[in-house]
Parts: structure tokens; sequence; C-alpha cells
């Protein structure tokens, strides 16, 4: 059983099994998994022992983790990108254009830094239009796989307003702090 929210949730060990095989598990990697023994998984399986709270919770954990949301899941594709030599006037026009409020910064093939809304209105000046993004971008968004779970990003989009998407080294996708709000529901 597992207490979630003042309620008791009734966990046998039949379901544990069907949880288990919908996962594609067998018993020897959920054992793994969990840090416990084979043997142990099939006694719990059988209604032969009456397994500690905190071990239900850790196969319960192991069992839904694939189900959890992945950033690949809600990230936005086809990133636009910034030049450091592009002006400030082209960069808030795609910006508007697209309804965006970022835009990572390419070097080569390099991200180098972030150009924000919040940067330009920061700069603003009756010469704004012609200063480049290198003059006025900042760091770089930070970078997590597209497998990572979303829960893991929330702390993230605290600090930054957004965080790019990797598929191996390709940048994939981004995903903003709206992007989160949407998974609200």
């Amino acid at each position: 059983m597992k207490i979630t929210g003042g309620y008791i949730l009734s966990i046998t060990s039949a379901s544990l099994k069907k949880l288990r095989i919908d996962a594609g598990l067998t018993q020897k990697k959920l054992a793994e998994l969990v840090g416990v023994s084979q043997a142990h998984i099939a006694k719990i399986e059988q209604g032969k022992v009456d397994p500690r709270l905190s071990t239900i919770n850790k196969i319960l954990e192991v069992l839904t983790e694939g189900k959890k949301a992945k950033c690949k899941d809600i990230m936005t594709e086809g990133v636009l990108f910034a030049k450091p030599n592009n002006s400030i006037l082209r960069v808030s026009e795609v910006m508007v254009r697209h309804a965006i409020s970022q835009m990572p910064v390419l070097e080569g093939n390099k991200i180098v830094g972030t150009i924000t809304e919040k940067s330009i209105i920061r700069n603003l000046g009756s010469d704004i239009a012609e200063k480049k993004v290198k003059d006025i971008m900042g760091p770089r968004l930070p970078i997590v796989f597209e497998e990572t779970p979303i829960d893991n990003i929330c702390i993230l989009l605290e600090r930054h307003q957004g965080v790019l998407v990797v598929r191996g080294k390709a940048i994939v996708g981004i995903i903003t702090r709206s992007d989160l709000l949407k998974t609200i529901g």
C-alpha cells in the first residue's frame, strides 16, 4: 500500500505483477532496479511475504518511471537560432513574427549564448536596432536530453527562461515556461 494525499491505495501482489509485466520487465530486472533479490520479487508477487512500505514504494517508482512525461513529449521542435553578428532589429523581427521570447545564439555548431526580450529591453536606446546580438546576449540556456523527465527540469525553469533539448549532439527542441504551463491538466 502507498499513502498518497491522505488516501491509502491498495496494492496487491497481483497488481504489482501486472504492472511489472506491462512495463516489460522480468522479475530479475525489476529486482536489480529495486535493489532486492529476484526471489524476493517472486515472493511478493505470490503474496508469500509482506514487504516493507519502502520496498513497495521503490517498486512502484521503478514501474511507473517509464510513464512519466519526458522532455521530448512537450518540447517545441524547430528551434530558431540567432547568430552573434545578427542585428537586434533582425532578431526582434523574428521574435515578434514567431511569438517567441528568446533565441539561442549559435556560432558554428556551438551554442554561445541566448538573446531574450528581457536583454533587448534592458538595452533599449536610440541605437538598439543596429546593435549586434553578441553585444547584449546572455548566457546560454541549459541543455537536457530528450528522455529527461519533465519533473527534472522544473528547477531549471525557475532560473532560466527555457531549456534546450538534445538528441545525441543535435538540438531538437526547446522548452519554455509556457510549454510547462501547457502540461497542467
